[in-house]
């Protein structure tokens, strides 16, 4: 495989709006993907529809079993149309979530949380041999246990299946990369290792809403992904992440 052959592992926002570019950027990549999707936005949409009222703790959902429902018919309709999207653009991808073929084996992480997962197991097999097949396996963050279906933080289910293919994991966002000045678009930090990354968060380099990104590409390296990237997800990030010219890159350190 040469570089732009990698096989990658993309976590992709769950907006449809304004989607076009990035599903153009994905059905064009020469070499297997593996992708998982959120749908935060739409969940939240559904919810209020259904007069259902949304609380979050640290950043998590609070899912109580009648929002599950709600939560897993949007995700589960997301993901479909994504596939159905890039199908048509020429890259033939299968919409799955942790049910299918026991795909994502998952525990509660707390009572208060209610159906809020952590993803246990994830059956490699499976995404490998649809993968051998020319399919583009589009991931639920929906994991089971014994009681049914649980919600689990994309980002979160996105390191653990990168871990277990040891691939690399790329999250598409709508931030250009980790920035040594937030306000210069110009100071973007090309590469990191893991031990530099949390040092800039302790001296508050690393801020904010960019935290949680940089944790999930942290998580994606403990789970065994042999790198990890943050960048825009737009036109040419993929070719760009691949040769350090767009992005940040997260190695373990060494």
């Amino acid at each position: 495989m040469g570089a732009m052959e990698t096989a990658l592992l993309i976590k992709i926002g769950g907006s449809l709006r304004g989607a076009d570019a990035l599903l153009d950027e994905l059905a064009g990549y020469p070499g297997p993907l593996v992708l998982v999707h959120g749908g935060g936005p739409n969940i939240g949409e559904w919810l209020t529809r259904l007069g259902f009222e949304t609380r979050f703790s640290q950043g998590l959902r609070i899912t109580p079993p009648e929002q599950m429902e709600v939560v897993e018919m949007v995700l589960t309709a997301l993901g479909k149309e994504l596939a159905y999207r890039l199908t048509d653009r020429g890259r033939p991808a299968i919409a799955l979530s942790g049910r299918d073929a026991g795909l994502l084996k998952a525990v509660p992480l707390s009572e208060e949380l209610g159906r809020v997962g952590t993803v246990q197991k994830v059956d490699q097999g499976l995404l490998r041999r649809l993968l051998e097949i020319g399919l583009t396996p589009l991931v639920a963050p929906i994991g089971m246990d014994p009681e049914g279906p649980l919600n689990i933080n994309a980002d979160t289910a996105a390191g653990a299946v990168a871990g277990a293919l040891s691939l690399p994991a790329v999250f598409l966002t709508d931030v250009a990369g980790v920035l040594r000045d937030p306000k210069d678009p110009s100071s973007r930090l090309a590469r990191l290792s893991a031990r530099e990354t949390r040092r800039l968060i302790a001296t508050g380099v690393i801020s904010g809403g960019m935290i949680p990104k940089v944790e999930a590409a942290l998580n994606a390296l403990e789970q065994g992904a042999p790198w990890a990237a943050i960048a825009r997800g737009e036109s040419g990030a993929l070719s760009g992440v691949l040769a350090g010219a767009q992005g940040t890159r997260l190695e373990p350190s060494g």
